[in-house]
């Protein structure tokens, strides 16, 4: 497993993390993620990102139950959540102080943790003062529940404000941001946020990597009956898989495809071998529900040494939508 700096922190992260969105409490039950988890750490992971809106709740629970099942030492794991939507109350969702603190403690408790190492604000918050949502965040890391914290599709005006707060009232700055990036999802990650990483060191944990199984190719005859587009509450995600705009990226992932059997891996270990490739990418979160899936995504890292210049310039010539710099910031 390769190890990458958070940002500019001295916290390493695997370039490899596992991620319980979708999965975990609809597809994955606690002995399931004790197994997922096992392969993952086995082969290095050590970064798991959960969230208090995934499955409202239950894939906390269920990932903290796996811990403590399979006795995994703490000191070993990078935990994270994510706050933004606790509940249908009020005062249940957003980034105000009171839901900060409170929904931070509701995440521990679902997790049976004493702290997270990384928290993240889910979401802008466009009622909520940024003042505000820094202070509640600076106060949960001086009180020991949390070692960082972050954002989470944050635009870098947002992100920079935040800081530049942090900065003049002497306080713990956001140091992540947990963007999508993906090979059809790149604008933010590689323009929008270009100077941040210089300029105040921001880390990223993307997600999406596999642009919700779009790049692993399974959708290129429609949607098969296993996947999770079928499941309740994902309508969303089948309408994503189809329609025009779909079609258009099915077309380029067979193209992809032949550029992965060139390369003797899979297309969506292609797909994660590409964004490791950036590195600006502190760490690509990967998903999965059955353990072949992760043992797949797994081996990535094995295939970045084979993205030659000319494989990557094949690449970009299938994707075509590669983002340029505007003047100032090449």
């Amino acid at each position: 497993m390769e190890y990458r700096y958070l940002g500019d922190s001295g916290l390493q992260l695997s370039a490899l993390s596992f991620g319980s969105w979708v999965t975990f409490g609809s597809q994955v039950d606690v002995d399931q993620a004790v197994k997922l988890m096992n392969i993952a750490i086995d082969a290095g992971v050590n970064f798991f990102d959960n969230a208090e809106v995934y499955s409202q709740g239950a894939a906390e629970t269920i990932m903290g139950k796996a811990i403590k099942k399979a006795g995994w030492q703490r000191g070993d794991l990078v935990l994270s959540t994510k706050i933004f939507w606790g509940g249908e109350g009020p005062n249940q969702r957003g980034l105000s102080r009171k839901h900060i603190i409170e929904g931070l403690d509701a995440s521990l408790n679902r997790m049976g943790l004493e702290y997270v190492d990384l928290v993240f604000a889910h979401r802008p918050d466009i009622h909520t003062p940024i003042e505000e949502t820094v202070r509640a965040f600076n106060h949960v890391i001086s009180q020991g529940k949390a070692f960082y914290w972050g954002t989470s599709e944050w635009s870098a005006q947002q992100i920079m404000e935040a800081y530049s707060i942090a900065r003049l009232e002497h306080l713990i700055p956001p140091l992540m941001e947990q963007s999508q990036y993906n090979m059809f999802h790149r604008e933010r990650l590689e323009v929008e946020y270009h100077r941040l990483y210089s300029e105040i060191g921001l880390g990223t944990t993307v997600w999406s990597p596999l642009a919700s199984g779009l790049l692993t190719g399974k959708y290129n005859q429609g949607i098969p009956k296993d996947s999770r587009a079928n499941l309740e509450g994902y309508e969303w995600l089948r309408e994503r898989l189809t329609g025009d705009e779909a079609q258009k990226k099915i077309h380029k992932v067979i193209k992809l495809t032949e550029v992965a059997n060139s390369l003797g891996c899979t297309t969506a270990q292609l797909a994660l071998a590409w964004c490791l490739l950036n590195p600006n990418v502190s760490t690509v979160i990967t998903g999965a529900s059955r353990a072949s899936q992760l043992e797949e995504n797994l081996k990535a890292l094995e295939i970045v040494k084979q993205l030659t210049p000319d494989v990557v310039e094949t690449i970009e010539e299938i994707l075509d939508n590669k983002p340029e710099l505007p003047p100032d910031l090449r």
